[in-house]
């Protein structure tokens, strides 16, 4: 496999997540190589020069009139560094720390940020050896970019801060004796290059739509699922009632649904029944999975111009051009993620919904409460409670960051963007879907075995089969927190999306191509 070239190639989610991973491997080409070589020779004319540029002969923020002497520009990028270092909380997963470099190193080979080669060599080497900075969750309010979790990302260039080395979290000299390494000492402007950015913000972006996607997908699933355990109709999928209202993603999750259903028994078997209509969360899962679904794409196309941009400042860019501006300002990223989190939490609302939905016995489809004996037994009514309590909390967490805004830096970045709390929310509200949806699959596979001996479709069938190797049929009350943990980790290792994707001999031509990149 051909190896990513950063600050050449096109950047993507996925492919920053398969680096990370150590599927694919990320180099520096001579062509970028030369580029990031010639940029920082350019920083270094500046930073000899009488004419003031900011960050590379000045000070930062209020003190940006302030002159810097050519013999101090390297005290000032160390200094920068350990005075921005002042974020808070629990540490980010290490994937997520990992994603930041990833994404800062591709940024930076693009060659308008005046970084020097042996700096971005040492973040590569950090990568490759996948000894990764241990860097505080909370700090960042999104405006010159993600200063407090980059400055922390990166102090382990210069000899400080923790990392993750070998299993452990250990001092960075500790690491750097061991590997026989050096601190670095930063040219002018480097560590403004390395603070300055949306790194932090755009690798949450990254695990969000990720995730989300893959929530997606499953949702529609589980969702069949549910129509077939509760009797539901198929005539809500319709096409041509999604022609007149034409949602890309309320078309996608329709046509999904009817390939899924395609060829069952059961909706055959209620075909000419009495019920007139179903209740909202069944009648209308591709209008509110298909809402979802089109933030979801929003968030896709915004973030991959953002993972291929460059967001330091000042930007370098020939010798006689350096402009300082504002592309490390968070807010491009800060509105997708307060969007896909509010339809991440949507997903668990009406998910939520279908669980009660299970529990009522809707119109005898099912016996109340999911199991034929109770009153000694409470049969499902209990699982609903934290689904119900997991939706609660994703409300909670909707507001969305960026509708507000703290003057800092005495007034010289005036408005900001909190989009590293948009990232944050976004993915906690994706890891309470998860769970959501992992509910809601043991209701469903629960319901469906209550169609026998009747079958759906042969991909709806080793849908169910599959969440049945790990969760059996209750007839009786027992300790559901272990199903529930097993439906969770179902939906977030996405062991129904590859049933699907094993399945694909069991879809309909007609739906042919509809479960790629599924």
């Amino acid at each position: 496999m051909s190896p990513f070239l950063y600050g050449k190639h096109h950047l993507t989610a996925g492919l920053s997540l398969s680096i990370s991973r150590q599927h694919k491997t990320g180099e520096l080409d001579r062509a970028q190589r030369e580029k990031v070589a010639a940029s920082a020779q350019i920083v270094r004319n500046f930073a000899k020069g009488r004419d003031a540029v900011y960050g590379i002969n000045t000070g930062f923020g209020p003190l940006c009139s302030t002159k810097i002497s050519p013999d101090d520009t390297a005290q000032l990028q160390h200094n920068l560094l350990m005075s921005h270092s002042v974020g808070v909380g629990s540490p980010i997963p290490q994937q997520t720390a990992k994603l930041m470099l990833i994404l800062k190193v591709h940024a930076l080979a693009q060659g308008f940020s005046g970084i020097s080669l042996p700096t971005l060599d040492r973040i590569l080497w950090h990568i490759d050896q996948n000894v990764i900075p241990v860097v505080p969750r909370q700090g960042s309010v999104g405006a010159s970019g993600d200063l407090a979790p980059l400055s922390h990302l990166f102090l382990p260039l210069i000899g400080l801060g923790q990392v993750h080395y070998k299993g452990q979290v250990v001092p960075t000299p500790e690491m750097l004796q061991k590997e026989g390494l050096a601190p670095l000492q930063l040219q002018p402007k480097e560590g403004l290059a390395l603070i300055n950015g949306t790194q932090f913000i755009t690798a949450f972006g990254v695990e969000v739509t990720d995730r989300l996607q893959a929530c997606l997908s499953q949702a529609d699933l589980i969702g069949g699922m549910m129509i077939e355990g509760l009797l539901g109709s198929v005539a809500p999928f319709h096409p041509e009632l999604h022609k007149m209202r034409p949602y890309k993603g309320n078309q996608h999750v329709a046509a999904r649904i009817r390939a899924l259903l395609q060829g069952s028994e059961i909706l055959n078997s209620h075909s000419h029944c009495d019920r007139v209509q179903d209740p909202y969360s069944l009648r209308c899962i591709p209008q509110v999975h298909g809402a979802s679904r089109n933030a979801w794409l929003h968030l896709r196309e915004t973030l991959e111009i953002e993972l291929n941009s460059v967001t330091d400042n000042p930007i370098i860019v020939n010798e006689e051009l350096s402009i300082s501006g504002g592309n490390f300002h968070g807010q491009p990223m800060a509105l997708p993620l307060d969007y896909a989190c509010l339809a991440a939490s949507e997903v668990g609302n009406v998910s939520d919904r279908r669980c009660y939905l299970s529990l009522t016995g809707i119109d005898g489809a099912v016996p109340k409460l999911l199991m034929q004996e109770t009153g000694t037994n409470s049969g499902f009514m209990i699982l609903q409670y934290t689904a119900a309590a997991l939706a609660s909390e994703n409300k909670s967490l909707c507001f969305p960051a960026s509708a507000d805004s703290i003057s800092t830096s005495l007034g010289q970045e005036d408005h900001v963007s909190m989009g590293s709390i948009s990232g944050r929310k976004a993915l906690q509200v994706v890891g309470n879907l998860e769970r959501i949806l992992g509910i809601e699959l043991v209701c469903a596979a629960q319901a469906f075995d209550f169609r026998r001996p009747l079958k759906s479709s042969p991909l709806m069938e080793n849908l169910h089969a599959r969440v049945r190797e790990e969760i059996a049929f209750a007839d009786k009350d027992r300790v559901f927190a272990t199903d529930l943990d097993k439906g969770a980790e179902l939906v977030r290792e996405r062991a129904l999306i590859e049933v699907v994707k094993q399945s694909s001999q069991d879809i309909s031509t007609e739906f042919e191509g509809l479960f790629e990149n599924f």
